[in-house]
C-alpha cells in the first residue's frame, strides 16, 4: 500500500478502453513514450501482458477484459472522491442542525429562522441547544453545529463570523420613577436591581464602573436568564440589564435606556468547528443566517437610539 500509485490506476482503465497506446495516451494528455512505460509498469504490478499486439490492433488479455469493468468501477470512484463536493439541491437535503444560543436569541429569532429555512428547505430542521456548556469540544464531535453568541477566549481553533455587535442597557418598567427625569449614575445606583446570572452571582461588570466613581447598587434579586429580567422589570420596580438587542424586541410593558456609565460593547457570532468548514449545506445554512440576522437586529429599531449595530463582514462566504 506504500506504493499504491492511483495514476496506475487511471492509465489501466484508458487503456483497456481504447486498446491502444497511443490512444490511451492522447485521452490522458500524455506522450506515446510516457504510456509505453505505464504499460510496461503495468505490466510488471499485475503480472500479466493486459494489452498485446494482433497485426495492427492491440486486444485485451483474458485477465484484462476480466477486470476491465471492474477497473473503470473503481476509476469512477476513486474520481469522485478525489473531486469537490458536488452543487447542491438545497430543496432536496435531508439533515437536522443542532444550534446552541441563548434563550433570548431562541425568542426572538428561532422562529423566523424556522421560517427561512423551511421555505427553501424543508427537509432541514433545526434543533436549538441553550448555552450554558459552552465546551468547544461538543463543537469538535459534531454534537453542537453551530454556536450563536459571544466567542469565549479559548475558541481560537473555530471559525467565526461576526453577525451584529451589541452593547447593554438599562431596563424598567414603563412609568417607572428613573425615567422622569435625567438618569444619573446617581440616580441609577440608588434604585433596587435585578440581575441576570446563571451561576446566582450578584455582581455584574456595571458594578466595577459605579465603583469606580465611589457608588455601589443594591441588587434584591438573581435570575437565570436576560427574559426574566425583563419580566421582572415589567412587573415591579426593580432595575434590569439587558442586551439592547433583546430587549428591541420586547413589549410595551418596560422601557429601555442608555446606562449612565461606560458598559463595554460586545459582538454576537456565529462560530463553528473547522471540519464543517468546506461543507456545502453548513455553508448553506451559515450564509443564510450571516445575510439575515444583521438585518433583523436593525428592524426591530422603532427608532434606533444612540450607537448602531453593524455586522462585520470580514469572515463572508
Amino acid at each position: 500500500m506504500l506504493n499504491l500509485d492511483l495514476n496506475l490506476l487511471v492509465a489501466l482503465d484508458a487503456l483497456l478502453r481504447e486498446r491502444s497506446v497511443s490512444g490511451a495516451a492522447k485521452k490522458l494528455g500524455l506522450s506515446t513514450s510516457a504510456m509505453s512505460r505505464t504499460l510496461s509498469r503495468l505490466r510488471l504490478a499485475l503480472g500479466d501482458p493486459i494489452l498485446v499486439s494482433a497485426g495492427r490492433a492491440m486486444v485485451a488479455t483474458p485477465h484484462a477484459e476480466a477486470i476491465a469493468e471492474q477497473v473503470h468501477t473503481l476509476t469512477s470512484e476513486v474520481r469522485s472522491v478525489l473531486s469537490p463536493s458536488p452543487e447542491i439541491d438545497i430543496s432536496q437535503v435531508r439533515r437536522d442542525f443542532t444550534i446552541r444560543a441563548n434563550e433570548a436569541f431562541v425568542l426572538l429569532y428561532a422562529a423566523r429562522l424556522h421560517a427561512l429555512v423551511t421555505s427553501a428547505a424543508p427537509g432541514i430542521r433545526l434543533r436549538f441547544a441553550p448555552r450554558p456548556d459552552k465546551r468547544i469540544e461538543l463543537l469538535r464531535e459534531a454534537t453542537i453545529d453551530l454556536d450563536i453568541g459571544v466567542l469565549s477566549g479559548d475558541g481560537a481553533e473555530l471559525r467565526g463570523q461576526a453577525l451584529f455587535d451589541d452593547r447593554f442597557v438599562g431596563v424598567a418598567r414603563t412609568g417607572h420613577p428613573l425615567l422622569e427625569t435625567e438618569i444619573t449614575a446617581e440616580r441609577y445606583a440608588a434604585c433596587r436591581h435585578v440581575v441576570s446570572s446563571r451561576r446566582g452571582h450578584f455582581i455584574e461588570p456595571i458594578d466595577e464602573a459605579l465603583a469606580e466613581l465611589g457608588l455601589s447598587r443594591k441588587v434584591d434579586l438573581v435570575v437565570p436568564s436576560y427574559p426574566a429580567v425583563v419580566a421582572v422589570a415589567a412587573a415591579s420596580d426593580l432595575v434590569g440589564l439587558v442586551p439592547r438587542s433583546y430587549h428591541l424586541g420586547a413589549t410595551g410593558r418596560t422601557q429601555m435606556f442608555d446606562l449612565p456609565v461606560a458598559s463595554p460593547g460586545f459582538t454576537i457570532t456565529q462560530a463553528w468547528h473547522p471540519r464543517m468548514d468546506a461543507d456545502p449545506v453548513h455553508r448553506w445554512l451559515r450564509s443564510l443566517i450571516f445575510k439575515e440576522f444583521p438585518g433583523a437586529v436593525r428592524r426591530l429599531e422603532q427608532p434606533a437610539t444612540a450607537g448602531s449595530l453593524v455586522a462585520d463582514r470580514r469572515r463572508a462566504d
